[in-house]
């Protein structure tokens, strides 16, 4: 990340700024930094000046305590500010929760979209699974075990135990433990785990929202409950794709949708 930037209280944001155009930032999920998002960030920036940055407490950014959502939030209205005072917003998975409450929260925004936002209305287990997870992830951290607190978050995505044991013997396993602190931020983002609709009810501006065709039926109709409960919401299914979206095959449907 070659800029950075304040929010509102204080905390320097990293960011990275590619293309010319219309601004568009992009929002990653749980255990991610901006970086994780420059594969998508490179064929939009053919059209679009493109903001990828590391959310407060993971990468090069800072973080402040207490946490809140808002602050969140207004870490993306310094973003915006610094791309010029408008921009559309991206939310990959927990990424897109941010992006959701950002637009309800009346920032200038011009269009949303979102990819795959995991909430649970139609999983089998539901908001109880949701709140198990919650209380045993606050215990992890509290107690400071870091990598039981990685390993809840894989089991939660629905990764077998054999593959979680084989991250734990990784070289990329003691980074999934520094950056564990913030698997609370996106949980609290996440609120219940159920679609906030009267809140998706209160945007303004246009939402899409993208699931893969080869996702779990749930999070399918999850995504699609999304583009429902915004006013002028709209759904896009991509034929093929998982949670792990290929950016070649996301792109030029945000390109589509962002194009002024």
């Amino acid at each position: 990340m070659d800029k950075k930037t304040l929010s509102r209280d204080g905390t320097p944001l990293a960011y990275e700024s590619t293309g010319e155009g219309p601004a568009v930032v992009l929002v990653s999920g749980a255990m991610s930094t901006g970086g994780t998002l420059a594969p998508l960030a490179v064929p939009l920036s053919d059209r679009f000046k493109v903001l990828t940055y590391d959310r407060r407490g993971r990468g090069e950014s800072g973080d402040t305590a207490p946490y809140a959502v808002e602050r969140e939030v207004e870490d993306l209205a310094a973003l915006i500010e610094a791309a010029g005072g408008e921009a559309c917003l991206f939310g990959i998975s927990s990424g897109g929760a941010l992006v959701l409450e950002a637009a309800a929260s009346g920032l200038p925004v011009r269009r949303v979209a979102v990819y795959e936002t995991p909430f649970a209305d139609f999983s089998e287990a539901g908001a109880k699974e949701r709140a198990e997870y919650t209380e045993n992830l606050t215990a992890a951290l509290a107690e400071e075990r870091r990598g039981d607190a990685v390993e809840l978050f894989l089991r939660l995505t629905g990764m077998p135990d054999g593959m979680i044991q084989g991250a734990r013997r990784s070289p990329a396993w003691a980074g999934m433990e520094a950056a564990a602190p913030s698997l609370a931020y996106d949980n609290t983002v996440m609120g219940d785990g159920l679609i906030p609709r009267e809140r998706l009810a209160s945007i303004t501006v246009p939402v899409l929202a993208v699931a893969g065709g080869a996702s779990p039926e749930w999070l399918q109709e999850a995504t699609r409950a999304v583009a429902e409960s915004a006013p002028n919401g709209s759904y896009r299914n991509l034929a093929g794709q998982t949670h792990m979206v290929d950016p070649n095959a996301l792109a030029p449907v945000l390109a589509d949708y962002f194009t002024p």
